[in-house]
């Protein structure tokens, strides 16, 4: 493990993630669901259907591939954008390391910053009744490696990463995903989904792909776009150094 992850890159990964500007947006997210929350709790009581919605219309729809853009392309995008990258490159640390620590320091902040929000949000919700808490915390906290997989991959390849970052997560499995069935197909969250409909007791939670299938797509694009990754990386240092 000591030869994949590297405590400085990490720490100053930290530093740049949890600053005071990203952290504010980071903080708000979370807030901002359980609030909804409490209010629905408070204003309707405790509802499957009602607690369905929120977790999986606005956490697993909306928050955790937002933070899962400001993890992912925050982790390498701004020291690429700064040119600040090539003094990291010239450290004695092999690019795969810089690459998968980066991606750990990004899995850590969406996990922390997602699936704790969304299970105690289903916890003020409806008590986790029928595990759809604990249902929509694993969903978020796979779907977390695999976007920050994604999206740090998005910030090696592309100085627009969080503009094409927001397309995917708002455009593409938010807007298309509601409209379209087979897009739904080729998404993250529904692959995550699929898992929450396991852990779940019950039919409230559904997704269009079967859990094998939904298993086997995150764990091929979470590892395909870290090994791209860390090729992008490797020709970043040749250009650097040219």
């Amino acid at each position: 493990m000591s030869s994949l992850y590297h405590p400085t890159v990490a720490r100053l990964t930290y530093r740049a993630l949890l600053g005071r500007r990203r952290a504010l947006i980071l903080f708000t997210l979370p807030g901002l669901l359980l609030l909804i929350s409490v209010a629905v709790r408070l204003l309707t009581g405790a509802d499957d259907h009602t607690a369905d919605a929120i977790l999986g219309g606005f956490a697993m729809a909306t928050m955790v591939p937002l933070i899962g853009v400001i993890a992912g392309t925050g982790a390498i995008g701004p020291e690429i954008d700064d040119g600040s990258v090539i003094y990291l490159l010239a450290k004695p640390v092999k690019r795969p390391t810089i690459i998968i620590t980066k991606l750990i320091v990004a899995i850590g902040v969406t996990v922390a910053f997602s699936a704790i929000p969304t299970l105690l949000a289903g916890f003020v919700l409806n008590g986790n009744a029928n595990q759809l808490a604990v249902g929509y915390a694993v969903a978020a906290a796979v779907a977390s490696v695999a976007y920050s997989a994604v999206f740090l991959l998005l910030g090696t390849v592309t100085r627009h990463a969080v503009i094409a970052g927001l397309v995917y997560a708002l455009v593409w499995e938010t807007f298309f995903g509601s409209l379209v069935a087979g897009a739904r197909k080729l998404s993250v969250q529904q692959w995550a989904l699929a898992l929450a409909q396991k852990v779940a007791d019950g039919d409230v939670i559904t997704s269009d792909v079967g859990l094998a299938t939904g298993v086997i797509l995150l764990l091929v694009v979470t590892v395909a776009a870290t090994w791209y990754a860390g090729r992008k990386l490797r020709t970043l240092t040749l250009a650097g150094e040219e």
